[in-house]
């Protein structure tokens, strides 16, 4: 009975109404015994009902033991009144949820940690990319021997995101030693990020041109930079160690020298590699041969084939034209522009009618131009030329002829040869920079005219129409100033040239007076969104021979290469000074120049923002 009384005080009972907790006197005075409480206490929870267990088995009845080992499976479920009971099963639930969780939690901490730590890994071994935004720097290279020929060109030769500098110079040490006629030449790379010498080789003689490019289009491979000479040098030089390729064998130039810098061709000899051609010129100028040269090894592809032209002037190219069907001619001429189909030089050259599949397309035409004496020349045309661009047309694998002649102008449609406009100009000597300054998604051209003495003046023709744009002119005492472009993401481009400092109001804009000494010169800018300011970025002495400009792609930046031939005094040679300036911060740094009155009036703060949102691509044209 003692056992019995402790376990029901140990269960709920009667509660008090006022304090709604478990009351033992009220509990005491109930009618029922304890032994019908027991049988009801384990009849509710389950238990032995009407003296039988819930299997029917009936226990027996005089045995405490029996009664309490039958009421502990279910004294589990025994909970206080008015809350949910809860099965053993969603206990055992509830831990493995809790389980789960823990591990769960464990596992997303360790990823998280295991992260960090290569985060931080990286940002401490990999190094950064290199920031060029205030990169701005001017070396000087010495005095030079002499030479009036200034090549310059720009690539990425030691993989870091950034062109850099190739230039040539004959140097100012004695030639006259070890048999050689000349001063030696010397062909060197500056870093684009800071000016330094990354490698330098020497030339036998002075270089006339270099150029930078992929002779394995679509393949991963090295730069190579085609040397051209003045005499009979033509080389192929690794552009990251500087070492040569090959060297063009002078004995296949036994009796002329040449005549332009090579140029490149499809592959001729089909061993994955573009080939090259030269001009030879003889001692008679009408004694011309074109030579194909391998782009592997640098011996020839063929015998030399010569022709007989006549012309008076400048040599015109040569130049490599292919159609749009995908025909290849070579474009050259004295004074005038005459073509050739590759197709007829390679089979001369290789005495033989079969051809590659690049050579095996005609473009009607062209062909129709034949001269009747002279079946494998074409007329192109024969009006004083000085000059010639092949210029792409945009949104198209077509290209046109953009000709300088001493009379103007004009360009011809490459398809079928017919003038799209002509400009009438005289002393017009310098070479169009084309670039985008009207709104009509047409390559326009930048033109510099000599006016008066010590003045030019700068123009823009439109490419559309062939009307002036804009014009101004500028004190300059400088000949033949180089100017270029950089091209923008929003389909401008904005153009460089160089001239005499201009007072900051100018009344009169067709006659400007310099406000300083000749021998100062400053870089202007002009961007088709503000044609009646310009920008003063720099100013250099000397007088500058050539001009490059690069994009670096990885912060949409554009950066503008000079190369300067200081002024030279008497009895010493003059120094050559190679400069690099970032256009972005030179926008922001620049002095502006008001050409005219405007209204309203351009705002500083609103000229900043604008200058600041200008991002450069690489050029879309090529020339």
């Amino acid at each position: 009975m003692a056992t019995v009384l402790s376990r029901a005080l140990k269960l709920p009972g009667k509660k008090s109404p006022d304090l709604g907790e478990y009351d033992p006197l009220t509990q005491a005075d109930s009618d029922e015994s304890e032994d019908d409480l027991v049988l009801n206490l384990q009849q509710k929870n389950g238990g032995v009902k009407n003296g039988k267990s819930p299997l029917g088995e009936a226990p027996e009845p005089d045995s405490d033991a029996e009664v309490t080992g039958a009421g502990k499976p279910h004294l589990s479920e025994v909970t206080t009144e008015g809350y949910p009971l809860e099965p053993l099963g969603a206990l055992e639930q509830k831990a493995a949820s809790s389980i789960v969780s823990y591990v769960r939690t464990s596992v997303f901490l360790l990823m998280l940690v295991i992260s960090m730590v290569l985060v931080l890994v990286c940002a401490f071994l990999i190094p950064c990319p290199p920031r060029d935004l205030h990169s701005t720097w001017s070396r000087h290279l010495g005095p030079q021997g002499g030479g009036d020929l200034s090549p310059l060109d720009l690539a990425d030769v030691n993989g870091d995101g950034l062109r850099d500098v190739l230039l040539s110079f004959v140097t100012s040490g004695n030639g006259s030693t070890a048999g050689v006629s000349r001063p030696p030449a010397v062909l060197v790379c500056l870093s684009g990020m800071n000016g330094s010498t990354l490698w330098s080789s020497p030339l036998p003689e002075e270089a006339r041109d270099i150029t930078c490019l992929d002779l394995m289009p679509g393949r991963v491979a090295e730069t190579v930079c085609l040397v051209t000479g003045t005499h009979k040098m033509l080389s192929a030089f690794n552009a990251t160690s500087g070492k040569a390729i090959w060297t063009l064998d002078r004995h296949y130039l036994p009796n002329g020298t040449l005549a332009a810098p090579g140029v490149v061709l499809p592959d001729l000899d089909e061993d994955g590699i573009r080939d090259l051609a030269v001009l030879v010129i003889g001692e008679l100028q009408p004694d011309l041969c074109f030579l194909l040269v391998s782009g592997r090894t640098g011996n020839p592809v063929g015998r030399p084939v010569k022709y007989n032209i006549v012309g008076v002037g400048n040599l015109i190219g040569p130049q490599v034209y292919i159609t749009t069907n995908g025909a290849a001619y070579i474009l050259f001429g004295f004074g005038n522009i005459q073509a050739v189909a590759l197709r007829d030089i390679f089979v001369q050259a290789q005495n033989r009618d079969s051809l590659p599949p690049s050579l095996q397309i005609d473009e009607p035409e062209w062909e129709r131009r034949r001269s009747i004496n002279l079946s494998e020349l074409i007329d192109i045309y024969s009006d004083g030329v000085e000059l010639l661009q092949t210029v792409k047309v945009p949104g198209s694998n077509s290209s046109s002829l953009l000709i300088t002649s001493s009379q103007g102008l004009v360009l011809l449609q490459g398809q079928n040869l017919t003038p799209s406009w002509t400009l009438s100009l005289q002393g017009l000597h310098s070479q169009p920079t084309p670039g985008y300054f009207t709104d009509d998604e047409t390559l326009d051209f930048l033109l510099q005219i000599p006016n008066g003495v010590g003045l030019k003046k700068v123009m823009v023709v439109d490419g559309d129409s062939g009307m002036v744009a804009w014009s101004y002119s500028i004190p300059c005492h400088m000949e033949e100033t180089p100017a270029t472009s950089a091209a923008a993401v929003d389909q401008k481009s904005v153009f460089l040239f160089w001239a005499e400092g201009l007072s900051a109001a100018t009344p009169n804009p067709d006659v400007v007076l310099g406000t300083e000494p000749p021998s100062l010169h400053h870089l202007y800018l002009l961007h088709p969104a503000f044609p009646s300011i310009l920008l003063d970025l720099a100013n250099a002495t000397g007088t500058v021979t050539a001009s490059e400009v690069g994009i670096n792609d990885l912060w949409k930046d554009a950066f503008y290469v000079t190369r300067t031939t200081g002024p030279s005094s008497e009895g010493h040679p003059a120094p050559l000074v190679v400069s690099k300036l970032s256009l972005r911060w030179a926008l922001m740094e620049g002095q502006v120049v008001q050409l005219k009155e405007t209204a309203p009036k351009i705002g500083r703060g609103e000229l900043r923002r604008f200058l600041s949102r200008i991002k450069f691509v690489d050029s879309p044209y090529q020339i």
